[in-house]
C-alpha cells in the first residue's frame, strides 16, 4: 500500500461526507488509526471524548437535536461514533442502550483486529457484532472492503428508517487498510412508516365518535416525527374533544402546553396512570414507555376500555395491552387522516371538553411540585425550575435529573423542539448528550442557549464530558440540581417498603464525602459556579447563561 493509495478508510470517510455527515465522535485506539488518518485528510470534524460512553452520549445528543433541525432544513441527523475494539464498545454500550430507547439515529462503529488475526484471540478482541446486537437495529462486521459501500449505505438507511435508532458496524483493520476502487453508494430516499391501514383508520374514527370521554396519550414518537406531527395531534384533539396527556417517562414535548385540551404528563407510577386512564376510550399514539417503572398490583388500563394504538413501530402496537384498533404508520400522517374523517358534533366535542378542567386539577395534585421556600434561604426543586424559566425561557434543555424532572417540566411550559431527556434512565447520558446538543446547535443559526439539567448522580458518571465542551469551546450551561444523594433510590425504597426517611439506612445512597463540582468542572477546562442561597440563584444562572463558553452551575437543593 502506497501513501497515495485509496483504502477502505478513505471510502468510509468519503461516504460520510457524501451522506452529509460533518462530525465524528469517538475515542481512538490502534485499530482506529487508518480511520483517524483518513479523517485528518477530510472535511470532517473529530470530536474527542475521554471515555467511549461519553462519545456515544455526545453522538446521541447531537443526533436527537439534529433530527429536529432536519424537519426544517436538509441536514443529516445521524450521529456517527467510532469506538475501540471490545473494551471500548463495552464501555459505550450503556449509552447505546439509552440512545436506542430515545430513538436516536446512530451509526456506531468500532475498530477490530484484522480478519486474518482474529482467530489468535489477541488482547482486546471479542465478537463485536454480537456484543452490540441487543441494543441496535442491525449489527454486523465488514469482512471485506468490497462489502463496505453497501454495508455503510445499509447502516445509514436502517438508522434513519422509522422507528429510528442505533446500528453497529465492526471495522477490521485490514478492511480499512485494503486498497479499493470502490466508491460510496447513493443513500437514496428514506421511507416513512406510511399513512395507516384505511380499515383500521375507519375503525378508529368510529370508536372516537361513539366514545364518552376519550383520552389521547402521546408518546415521544410524535415529537420525533416533527412539528407537523404535533400540529396533527392538536387537530385530532380538537376534532374529538379529547383530553391530552404525554406518556409515562415522556422525554420530548409532544403537544403545545398552552393548548386548552392539554392536561399533563403522566408520572411513571401506576397510581396516577390508573386515575388518568379510567375512561372508556384511550388513544395511544407513538408511545414506547407507557408502563410504570416498578411492578404494580392492579392494572392501570381498564380491561373494558376501547384501546386504539397508533405507532410507527409494530413492536409497540398492542405490546402490553390489547389493541382493539391497531394502526401502523407515521403518527403525524395517521392523526392527520383521523382528524379529517372523524365526525364528532360540535355540541358533543364541547361536552367532552368540559371534563378537562377537572382532569387538570387532578393532575396537578398528582404531579405538580409546589414551592417549598424555607426561611433559611435554601433552594427547592420548584424554585430552581422557576428561576430557569425566568432566566432562560427560550433555552434548549437536555435533561437527566430523575427526581427534579417533573418539577422542571410542570412549572416550565417548555414547547416543542425545546426539550430532550434520557428515556431509558441509565445514568451518564445527560452530560455527554448536552455537549453533543451544543455541537449540533453550533451548526445552525439558532441563538437559543443550550442548558443541560443534570442531576449530581448523573453528572458524576462522566464529568470528563466537560473536557470535550471546553476543548471545542462550546457554548452551553450545565445546571446541576445537587441533593448530594441518589434520591430516586430513596424514593424507591419508600415506595417499596414504606415508612419515612428515618426508617431506612439508605446504604450506598449518599455522597459522603461530597464532591466539589465547581473545582471538578474547572479542572476540565470549564467555568464553575456554585449557589446555595435562593436570593442569589437567578443572578448566578444569568451569569452562566451569558457566558459564551461551557459553564457548570452547582445548585445545592434540598429534598
Amino acid at each position: 500500500m502506497t501513501d497515495d493509495s485509496y483504502t477502505g478508510s478513505d471510502l468510509f470517510v468519503d461516504a460520510l461526507t457524501e451522506y452529509g455527515v460533518t462530525h465524528v465522535f469517538g475515542n481512538p485506539g490502534t485499530t482506529e488509526l487508518p480511520l483517524m488518518r483518513s479523517i485528518g485528510d477530510a472535511d470532517l470534524e473529530y470530536v474527542l471524548g475521554l471515555h467511549e460512553d461519553v462519545a456515544v452520549g455526545m453522538a446521541a445528543g447531537y443526533a436527537s437535536t439534529r433530527r429536529y433541525h432536519a424537519h426544517h432544513e436538509d441536514v443529516m441527523p445521524v450521529g456517527v461514533v467510532n469506538l475501540h475494539v471490545a473494551p471500548g464498545l463495552a464501555h459505550g454500550l450503556g449509552n447505546v442502550q439509552n440512545a436506542a430507547w430515545s430513538g436516536a439515529p446512530l451509526v456506531v462503529t468500532a475498530g477490530a483486529h484484522s480478519t486474518d488475526f482474529q482467530h489468535e484471540e489477541p488482547i482486546l478482541s471479542g465478537d463485536l457484532a454480537d456484543m452490540a446486537d441487543e441494543y441496535t437495529k442491525w449489527s454486523a462486521e465488514v469482512q471485506d472492503v468490497s462489502a463496505l459501500p453497501t454495508m455503510l449505505r445499509r447502516a445509514f438507511r436502517v438508522a434513519l428508517t422509522p422507528p429510528t435508532g442505533p446500528v453497529f458496524l465492526g471495522l477490521p483493520m485490514d478492511v480499512m487498510m485494503a486498497e479499493t476502487d470502490g466508491s460510496p453508494e447513493r443513500l437514496g430516499s428514506i421511507p416513512t412508516a406510511g399513512r395507516g391501514d384505511p380499515d383500521q383508520l375507519e375503525a378508529a374514527a368510529r370508536a372516537l365518535e361513539t366514545a364518552d370521554e376519550p383520552v389521547l396519550v402521546l408518546g415521544d414518537h410524535v415529537a420525533r416525527s416533527g412539528i407537523d406531527s404535533i400540529e396533527a395531534a392538536t387537530a385530532l384533539a380538537e376534532a374529538t374533544g379529547a383530553a391530552v396527556y404525554s406518556e409515562m417517562l415522556t422525554c420530548e414535548i409532544n403537544y403545545p402546553p398552552e393548548h386548552d385540551q392539554w392536561v399533563s404528563f403522566v408520572s411513571p407510577g401506576a397510581d396516577m396512570a390508573r386515575d388518568v386512564f379510567d375512561t372508556d376510550t384511550l388513544v395511544f399514539v407513538g408511545c414506547s414507555t407507557n408502563t410504570p417503572y416498578i411492578p404494580y398490583d392492579e392494572e392501570y388500563v381498564p380491561g373494558d376500555a376501547t384501546c386504539i394504538h397508533v405507532n410507527a413501530d409494530a413492536w409497540e402496537v398492542g405490546k402490553n395491552h390489547p389493541a382493539d384498533v391497531a394502526v401502523l404508520g407515521d403518527p403525524g400522517d395517521v392523526m392527520t387522516e383521523l382528524a379529517s374523517i372523524v365526525d364528532v358534533p360540535a355540541a358533543e366535542r364541547e361536552r367532552r371538553q368540559k371534563a378537562i378542567p377537572a382532569r387538570c386539577e387532578a393532575a396537578r395534585e398528582w404531579l405538580f411540585a409546589e414551592r417549598d421556600d424555607r426561611s433559611d434561604g435554601s433552594i427547592s426543586k420548584a424554585a430552581l425550575a422557576d428561576a430557569l424559566c425566568e432566566v432562560v425561557p427560550e433555552g434548549y434543555v437536555v435533561n437527566e435529573s430523575n427526581t427534579s424532572k417533573y418539577p422542571l417540566i410542570t412549572r416550565w411550559s417548555l414547547g416543542p423542539e425545546q426539550f430532550i431527556s434520557n428515556k431509558n434512565g441509565g445514568l451518564g447520558y445527560g452530560l455527554p448528550a448536552t455537549v453533543g446538543a451544543a455541537v449540533a446547535m453550533s451548526q445552525r443559526d439558532d441563538d437559543r442557549p443550550v442548558v443541560g439539567f443534570v442531576g449530581d448522580g448523573s453528572y458524576l458518571y462522566y464529568p470528563q464530558a466537560m473536557y470535550s465542551a471546553a476543548r471545542y469551546d462550546l457554548d452551553l450551561t450545565v445546571v446541576v440540581p445537587d441533593n448530594r444523594n441518589y434520591r430516586i433510590l430513596k424514593d424507591g425504597m419508600l415506595t417499596i417498603y414504606g415508612g419515612t426517611d428515618e426508617d431506612h439506612e439508605y446504604v450506598g445512597m449518599d455522597f459522603e464525602p461530597g464532591v466539589d463540582l465547581v473545582a471538578n468542572a474547572e479542572s476540565h477546562g470549564a467555568r464553575g459556579l456554585g449557589v446555595s442561597d435562593r436570593s442569589e440563584l437567578e443572578s448566578t444562572l444569568a451569569d452562566a447563561v451569558d457566558d459564551d463558553g461551557p459553564v457548570v452551575v452547582d445548585v445545592a437543593i434540598h429534598d
